[in-house]
C-alpha cells in the first residue's frame, strides 16, 4: 500500500527544495462545497498531488477545501485539469503569490478537519450562504472612499500589525474564532452603515459576512479574493493601492510586500521593521518581528536566554526543555514585544 504521508526529516526536505532547479509557483485556493467522504477524498487528493510534485498545506472537511501550496510550473495545467475534473471544484480560482519563492513549502501535508477554517460557529444556526456582496479592487476602492463606510480587517493582530488597509478596524485577536464576536460587539451601534470586510485570500470573510448579516447588519460587503487578489488587480489595472505594508502569509515566507511603507517596528529595538520570524530556539519558536541587527546580535532568537540556550550541547538542551520556560510558552503569537533585549556587549580588555 502506498504511504500517503511524508515522513522524511524536514531539514532534508528543505535542502532538496533549495537545491532543486525546478521552477515552482506558490498559490492558495479554497471552496466551500460538500465533500461526503473527507477521509477518502483526502487520500485520493494526496496521491494525485504527490504525483504532480505539489508541496504545501491543505485542509479537507465536509464543508470543502482550503489549501496553500507550491507546484512545479510545468505541472500547473495538469493541476488545473485535475481540479476541473471534479464538478464541485470546477473553475476554482487560484490566488497566486505576489512575491513568489520556490522554498515557500518543503513537504505536502493534507489533513482532515472538522472545518476548513476554525471559526467556532454553529453553521446550522444561520444561513451560511447568505454572504456579503463580493467586491473587486475597483469597487472596493470606490466604496471605502465614502466617509460612512467601515472597513474591517478579519485577520489576527500579528497579520494586521505589518500591513492593513487605510482606516481599517483591526481587532486585537490571535484567532479568527476570537475575531467574529469581537467585531460584532465593536460595530453593534453601526448596523446600518456599509461594512466592508477583508482577509488574506477571502476565505475567512465567506463565513464572517454571513454571520454579520445574521446578527442584523444590513449592508455587508467582502473583498473578493482578499488582499492577494486585490494587489494583483491594483497592479494590472493601474488602480490606487489602499493597502499599506506587507501581507502576512502562512508559509516559509511569512510575508509578501504590497506597498513600500513599513508600518511596524522591531519587537526588540523599536526600529522600523516588518520582518516576521520564529525564534531560532525551537523550544521557544515564538513568532515576532526582528530587524537584521537584532537577528545578528541574538542569533535569530527572541531573547538573550534563547540565544544562550541554543549554544548548549544537544543533550543538555533536551534535558533543560523539560523545565525551562521560554517566551513561546508564556506569550501568544506576536505578543512578545520587549524592547532592548540585545545581548550585552563585552568590552574589549
Amino acid at each position: 500500500m502506498k504511504r500517503l504521508y511524508n515522513r522524511i526529516n524536514r531539514d532534508i526536505l528543505k535542502k532538496r527544495v533549495e537545491e532543486s532547479p525546478i521552477d515552482r509557483k506558490t498559490l492558495s485556493f479554497y471552496r466551500y462545497a460538500l465533500i461526503e467522504s473527507p477521509d477518502q477524498f483526502r487520500d485520493t487528493l494526496y496521491d494525485q498531488l504527490d504525483q504532480f510534485g505539489v508541496l504545501g498545506r491543505i485542509y479537507v472537511a465536509n464543508e470543502g477545501i482550503n489549501g496553500q501550496i507550491s507546484i512545479p510550473e510545468d505541472q500547473l495545467e495538469s493541476f488545473r485539469q485535475f481540479l476541473d475534473s471534479m464538478p464541485m471544484f470546477k473553475s476554482l480560482r487560484l490566488n497566486f503569490a505576489i512575491e513568489d519563492d520556490p522554498t515557500s513549502f518543503f513537504k505536502l501535508t493534507i489533513k482532515v478537519r472538522h472545518k476548513i477554517v476554525a471559526d467556532g460557529l454553529n453553521d446550522s444556526s444561520f444561513d451560511v450562504t447568505n454572504k456579503g456582496v463580493h467586491l473587486d479592487a475597483a469597487r472596493f476602492n470606490q466604496l471605502t472612499n465614502k466617509e460612512e463606510t467601515i472597513v474591517v480587517d478579519m485577520r489576527n493582530h500579528y497579520e494586521s500589525e505589518v500591513g492593513h488597509f487605510e482606516n481599517a478596524i483591526r481587532p486585537d485577536v490571535e484567532t479568527f474564532r476570537e475575531a467574529l464576536p469581537k467585531v460584532v460587539d465593536l460595530l453593534q451601534d453601526q448596523k446600518d452603515k456599509p461594512i466592508v470586510m477583508y482577509c488574506t485570500g477571502g476565505i475567512r470573510c465567506e463565513k464572517a459576512s454571513a454571520f454579520l448579516k445574521h446578527q442584523g447588519f444590513k449592508d455587508v460587503y467582502q473583498l473578493d479574493g482578499g488582499i492577494i487578489e486585490y494587489a494583483r488587480q491594483v497592479e494590472t489595472q493601474g488602480l490606487p493601492n489602499k493597502f499599506k505594508g506587507k501581507n502576512f502569509v502562512f508559509d516559509e515566507r511569512l510575508g509578501e510586500r504590497i506597498s513600500n511603507e513599513i508600518i511596524s517596528q522591531c519587537h526588540q529595538c523599536g526600529v522600523p521593521c516588518d520582518t516576521h520570524t520564529n525564534c531560532a530556539n525551537n523550544a521557544c519558536h515564538i513568532l515576532f518581528i526582528q530587524c537584521p541587527e537584532c537577528a545578528e546580535q541574538l542569533d535569530g532568537c527572541c531573547s538573550p536566554k534563547c540565544a544562550d540556550f541554543i549554544q548548549l550541547p544537544a543533550e543538555e538542551q533536551k534535558e533543560k526543555r523539560k523545565t525551562e520556560v521560554f517566551n513561546g510558552t508564556k506569550f501568544g503569537k506576536g505578543r512578545y514585544k520587549a524592547n532592548n533585549q540585545k545581548k550585552p556587549m563585552i568590552s574589549p580588555t
